[in-house]
């Protein structure tokens, strides 16, 4: 039996901007386009229409399986959205076809499918029709729903008073405890407070486990890495990528320009070339992908890195600086220190540094590298990335020094100690 329940094949998009900006205007703005329309032809006023054309998707493919989890990502207007509402049917194709096998519950934007005018309790029952759920259905899970979301005090009230957080709370979990067979995600998760993030998250983990089938759209690279088996890189509305999720996420990485934590495109680097960090990132011990680090916590900082063909050292040396935003050094590691020998370098890896406990109080501070051979540069970068450190319990009693007091944060133990007279400094006993 096959257990394809999405299949994309060639799927194209196409928008003409001139019609969609003409069916945004207001009056004005069409009496003003009418008076220059004898001057479009001058001045460079000209516009073809192959310039008034955009193609949001072209020739995607792509297939996912029952109860997987695809993470898909990208840089903004890649087409990430676009896919999704192809995908939910809330806009037709131009080119390609689209099969899919299941109840499909979507969450594209903030209360999607929501009526203002109707209370959050009426919105709840809408959205379950429309998930194509009996009646029945809804009531079994209705106390569960707005229990999850935290909204019951406000649960009659018009849903065009909630606040944006609230909506967001109610949406998503009509959409997660309704369990569609397929659930189409995007962004949405980073919306609310840190608490009822967390519980989405739990939430997803628990219908991803339960052999739900996820569509994920998301810049939270973290949450695509714990969340998704898959993932799928859009560039330009075109797939650039597609396999596992932690492969996506490096060529992601390494796509990118370079005033992000992606080296490979950056031209401010000195050395010979021989070896070149292409990509930055921090992980926690148990492989996890950091958008931040708390203080105290153990950390990997990775040097993602390529070799050049028939490079061959046995005393490479890799090295990371930690900086405050004012450049002041914070400190300095490299393998050295550690007594860790590097040989044989493959054609591509990362250097790792493991911090066992990261002992910084919260702050934002600069990554710098180089990596060397024979006391010669082969890559060096002296404004790599950042690093944000976010506040935790270093010491085990919930308080952390703010970094205006220090850069460090330095284990120790106070005692008192009595000063009996017989000690005291300048005395003696007597003979």
């Amino acid at each position: 039996m096959d257990d394809t329940v999405i299949r994309v094949e060639n799927l194209s998009k196409l928008y003409n901007l001139g019609k969609i900006e003409a069916e945004r205007m207001n009056l004005t703005e069409r009496i003003q386009g009418a008076l220059l329309a004898p001057f479009r032809s001058q001045g460079g006023l000209s516009t073809s229409s192959a310039e008034r054309e955009l193609w949001a998707l072209k020739n995607v493919s792509f297939e996912v399986k029952r109860g997987e989890a695809l993470g898909i990502i990208g840089p903004n207007g890649a087409g990430k959205s676009t896919l999704l509402k192809l995908l939910s049917g809330l806009t037709a194709p131009t080119e390609g076809c689209i099969t899919i096998r299941g109840r499909v519950g979507s969450m594209l934007e903030i209360g999607t499918g929501f009526s203002p005018e109707l209370s959050g309790r009426e919105n709840v029952f809408l959205n379950g029709v429309i998930l194509g759920m009996k009646r029945r259905e809804i009531e079994r899970k209705f106390d569960e729903i707005v229990a999850f979301s935290g909204v019951e005090k406000f649960l009659d009230m018009p849903v065009k008073r909630y606040s944006s957080g609230m909506r967001v709370r109610l949406a998503f979990s009509v959409i997660a405890h309704l369990e569609p067979e397929i659930l189409l995600i995007d962004e949405v998760l980073s919306v609310g407070d840190a608490a009822f993030r967390r519980k989405s998250m739990s939430k997803m983990e628990d219908l991803i486990g339960g052999g739900r089938t996820v569509l994920f759209v998301s810049h939270s690279l973290p949450a695509v890495d714990n969340l998704c088996q898959r993932g799928m890189v859009l560039e330009q509305g075109r797939v650039a990528y597609i396999g596992g999720q932690v492969q996506a996420i490096a060529h992601y990485l390494t796509s990118l320009d370079g005033s992000t934590l992606s080296l490979g495109e950056r031209v401010d680097r000195r050395g010979s070339g021989a070896v070149r960090v292409v990509g930055i990132e921090a992980r926690d011990e148990d492989g996890n992908l950091l958008n931040e680090a708390t203080c105290g916590q153990s950390v990997d900082i990775y040097l993602h890195f390529e070799t050049a063909p028939g490079f061959s050292n046995r005393q490479v040396v890799a090295s990371l600086m930690l900086k405050t935003s004012l450049d002041a050094p914070v400190f300095l590691h490299h393998n050295r220190l550690s007594g860790d020998r590097f040989r044989d370098l493959p054609a591509s890896g990362a250097f790792v540094l493991h911090l066992p406990r990261l002992p910084l109080p919260p702050a934002t501070y600069r990554l710098a590298y180089s990596i060397m051979a024979g006391g010669e540069y082969l890559d060096s970068i002296s404004d790599a990335g950042e690093l944000t450190v976010v506040g935790g319990d270093f010491f085990g009693t919930g308080e952390i020094p703010p970094v205006s007091h220090g850069v460090c944060l330095v284990n120790g133990d106070w005692r008192l100690v009595p000063n009996p007279a017989s000690t005291k400094p300048g005395t003696t006993e007597d003979a």
